[in-house]
């Protein structure tokens, strides 16, 4: 078993806190930008209305 901390990490694009890989986005991992769902949903999308 690996170490946490010998695995790679990004920054969220939106709440700028520090996520670590996980399996689920090996294929993805150099798309990956978000953190979670909830950060993924509440980007910035400009063009998009306001609630």
């Amino acid at each position: 078993m690996h170490k946490k901390s010998r695995l790679p990490s990004k920054t969220c694009a939106v709440c700028q806190r520090p996520f670590s890989w996980r399996r689920k986005w090996a294929r993805d991992w150099p798309r990956v930008r978000y953190c979670s769902e909830r950060c993924r949903r509440n980007r910035q999308n400009p063009g998009a209305p306001t609630q």
